[in-house]
């Protein structure tokens, strides 16, 4: 008895008219969301490096894709654990975007986690920062 062992990885390429909406949906509403919510995010630097990797326009189609999906998932009013619950509210959006990042860690460069440190301390600051499209 032979295993069937698969002789290639099939890698699986997200639909382009769903990345266009998560990309609007992402676009419209991270910087709100992150904004009310400063104070309870344990993942700042992880989410706001997934953020701007998601919108460079370098960041190859596929992990752009797995991004915004985590960052939609972020952003929308319903997930399995509601945001406005003390201390359990964001575990569920952290493990979405650990595993997104765990994905495409090698799309995500030094240039993105510094533009992520600045932008934490500029919001930290009361100061606005600059916004991508």
């Amino acid at each position: 008895m032979t295993a069937s062992v698969p002789t290639s990885t099939a890698l699986t390429i997200p639909d382009p008219e769903r990345v266009e909406q998560d990309e609007r949906l992402v676009r419209r509403r991270f910087w709100p969301k992150l904004r009310a919510n400063l104070h309870r995010i344990p993942f700042l630097e992880e989410l706001l490096a997934a953020y701007f990797c998601a919108t460079d326009p370098a960041t190859p189609y596929r992990a752009k894709g797995i991004l915004l999906a985590a960052l939609a998932y972020f952003v929308l009013p319903v997930d399995a654990l509601p945001d406005w619950l003390l201390i359990a509210g964001f575990t569920d959006d952290a493990a979405v975007l650990a595993a997104a990042i765990q994905t495409v860690r090698a799309n995500l460069t030094p240039a993105h986690w510094t533009r992520a440190k600045e932008t934490l301390r500029a919001e930290a600051a009361g100061g606005e920062t600059a916004q991508p499209g």
